[in-house]
């Protein structure tokens, strides 16, 4: 059943349930690093796992630096993991079976860690082995998402992959302040254990969708998404359109299937685009949001929330922003915007102390929700969508693993030297990631092409047209077409002659065959 149409298409209702479910992986990964820094706080929790001047009594114990750098960081070194295997997996199972077996993985990690009783190393090997199962599908998800999402909404469904995790975060905090005094160990058992329900959701769920239209039936995966029967998908001018494409690549790449090696070629700017992914995932990481998230934390224990509900609010605002202005622009602002901010924020802490002056707390909160907005607007949720849409088919799980790894990889760096470098530095270390956020926009500037409004096809196309530069990427239009909106304007003009001829054909046999006059009511 079609839902609505954009740009005179037809979505279907599975293209929208399929971007929701997809993104539980998300949810997921924003639900597992989102408990984490109210568990340490628990007295139970601390009871077990902290050392402990006078046993029994909570305010007596805390974690040493490196002992809390492990237990959070370790799911950061398991999705790093979980990331690189995460690409066989999709194309040995396929894009659905491979997130239910991820599922699975994340579970027996979850199970390791509710089972802990007083030994903190088993409690950090469960998060290792939930990071498996976290990393193999935040590689896993965009790229399914990005595969079969219809073009004119890509970017908006791609998104939702980012929204859901910071609806997880926010989650999970407020299941952990409704279980922060439960008596004994059920304050932290509970939260860690619910995750379980999330990841049943996904790894169920999703069996129920249709497969990626590059490894099984294209024809039928595409009118599903596109709301229609399987015999209108047979006559229907998109779905024709779109199966050619998708035909056309699929057995390019199967002739030529890719390896681990070939995403490092030269050729047909593979490499290229291995290098961009890797460094744009990274530079997501170095934009200082979680910097940002711990400092505000600091600062005002109740600006700390609530500047997790001021990321979920303003994803809203990215999955517009990155559907409505492409991919390239918002991020380089972004990256401008997040580093004025960030300048703000360093300068006032460095220069007086924000808890004895708290006119300058203030202006450094504010200064962080500024920068949540843009974040949370542009590079939260563009580089995801980026990932997705960037590789070629025979290579872009291998491609999507590798750019995922490096995010995970700085995830890792930045959770465990971050306490060592703020003790050491202050908050200057703000000027490091303001200087990291204008490499980003530089980095898109020179480097990022265009790549929304037209499909996967087409986006490998443009990258190996040599006439192509990043900056003029955006006037770039698939062959037989003047620019991306005369693409826009021939399918719509398609879309509304199919249907003016399906009505004349009713009309034709409406006329041909009259209903007698003594059967009319």
């Amino acid at each position: 059943m079609v839902l609505f149409h954009v740009e005179g298409l037809p979505v279907g209702w599975v293209a929208i349930m399929l971007a929701l479910l997809a993104s539980m992986g998300g949810f997921i990964f924003g639900y597992d690093t989102g408990q984490i820094s109210d568990i340490l706080l628990m007295d139970d929790f601390l009871l077990r796992f902290a050392t402990c001047s006078t046993p029994g009594v909570a305010s007596t114990c805390a974690f040493s630096t490196v002992r809390e750098g492990l237990i959070v960081s370790l799911l950061s070194i398991g999705t790093l993991a979980g990331a690189l295997i995460g690409a066989p997996t999709a194309d040995f199972l396929g894009r659905r079976r491979a997130m239910t077996t991820e599922c699975v993985v994340f579970i027996v990690g979850v199970i390791v860690q509710v089972a802990s009783t007083t030994v903190w190393q088993q409690y950090a090997v469960g998060r290792l082995i939930s990071g498996l199962g976290v990393g193999a599908l935040s590689a896993a998800v965009p790229m399914y998402q990005a595969e079969t999402a219809p073009p004119q909404i890509r970017g908006a469904l791609t998104a939702t992959y980012q929204l859901f995790i910071t609806l997880g975060i926010l989650v999970a905090y407020c299941i952990s302040i409704g279980t922060r005094y439960a008596a004994g160990s059920a304050s932290w058992r509970i939260p860690v254990g619910i995750g379980i329900l999330w990841a049943l959701i996904l790894g169920i769920g999703i069996l129920f969708m249709p497969e990626s239209p590059r490894l099984e039936e294209a024809r039928l995966s595409l009118a599903r998404v596109r709301g229609l029967s399987s015999a209108e998908a047979n006559d229907h001018y998109i779905i024709q359109r779109e199966v050619e494409e998708i035909r056309s690549s699929v057995e390019h790449e199967k002739a030529n299937r890719g390896s681990w090696i070939d995403c490092f070629r030269p050729q047909n700017k593979t490499l290229y685009r291995t290098l961009l992914g890797m460094t744009l995932q990274s530079l997501q990481q170095l934009t200082g949001a979680n910097y940002f998230f711990t400092m505000v934390l600091q600062c005002s224990k109740p600006w700390g929330s609530r500047t997790r509900a001021v990321n979920f609010v303003c994803t809203f605002g990215g999955m517009y922003v990155m559907e409505r202005f492409g991919r390239r622009w918002p991020l380089i602002c972004g990256g401008v915007w997040q580093s004025a901010w960030l300048f703000v924020f360093a300068s006032a802490g460095t220069a007086v102390d924000p808890v004895t002056h708290p006119a300058v707390g203030k202006l450094m909160i504010v200064s962080a929700c500024l920068f949540i907005l843009g974040y949370a607007m542009t590079w939260a949720p563009g580089v995801w969508i980026l990932i997705g849409e960037t590789f070629p088919t025979r290579t872009r799980a291998k491609q999507g693993s590798l750019s995922t790894a490096a995010n995970w990889m700085w995830n890792f760096l930045l959770a465990f030297f971050t306490p060592f470098i703020s003790n050491a530095i202050g908050y200057r270390y703000g000027y490091v990631f303001a200087a990291c956020n204008l490499t980003g926009a530089v980095v898109v500037y020179l480097f990022l092409y265009e790549s929304s409004d037209i499909s996967l096809e087409h986006v490998d196309m443009m990258y190996t047209d040599s006439n192509c530069k990043p900056w003029t990427s955006r006037q770039w239009a698939p062959p037989g077409y003047t620019s991306r909106q005369d693409l826009i304007e021939q399918t719509r003009a398609a879309e509304e002659h199919k249907e003016s001829e399906i009505d004349g054909t009713e009309d034709r046999i409406e006329r041909s065959n009259p209903v007698p006059s003594n059967l009319k009511v």
